[in-house]
């Protein structure tokens, strides 16, 4: 089953932005992403409506994150997304005539429900500024055991 990384893409994109003093080019983003810059300047155009970054035209423009990375969350970059589907399990039918069918929909409707309400809660306790905090982290740990460099492109 295929998963939904836009996410996690985005995700990275931006903290790929916060690493440059400067705006980001939609073609160097495309580079550290391995795909297209069209669909970087998508992804973006739907962060940009949502007030997270702006784009600047011309010789040295690209994109910038609009607001500190402590004020955007990850349930700000999800709803941004409209929201996409968090569990990729669902019931068998949405309508059973079933009573069998009825009662394991009723079961996993309400925890489906329960883990959505929680993992979104949790979206809301994480900032950039925090995922931020543990690429650096990370980064320096990487540099004092192995000569070469991180993916920071």
């Amino acid at each position: 089953m295929k998963r939904d990384s836009k996410l996690s893409g985005i995700l990275h994109v931006l903290l790929h932005m916060a690493e440059h003093d400067r705006p980001t080019t939609s073609e160097m983003l495309a580079k550290a992403m391995c795909t297209n810059p069209v669909v970087i300047r998508r992804i973006m155009a739907g962060l940009k409506r949502a007030g997270y970054v702006s784009s600047e035209k011309g010789h040295g423009g690209g994109w910038s994150i609009s607001r500190p990375l402590e004020d955007i969350t990850l349930h700000d970059i999800y709803t941004a997304l409209n929201s996409p589907a968090l569990l990729a399990i669902g019931n068998r039918t949405e309508s059973p005539g079933c009573l069998v069918e009825q009662a394991v929909n009723a079961a996993l409707g309400e925890t489906f429900e329960e883990a959505e309400a929680l993992l979104l809660k949790r979206f809301g306790e994480v900032t950039l500024a925090s995922l931020s905090a543990d690429f650096h982290a990370r980064f320096k740990n990487h540099q004092n055991h192995h000569s070469s460099t991180a993916h920071t492109s």
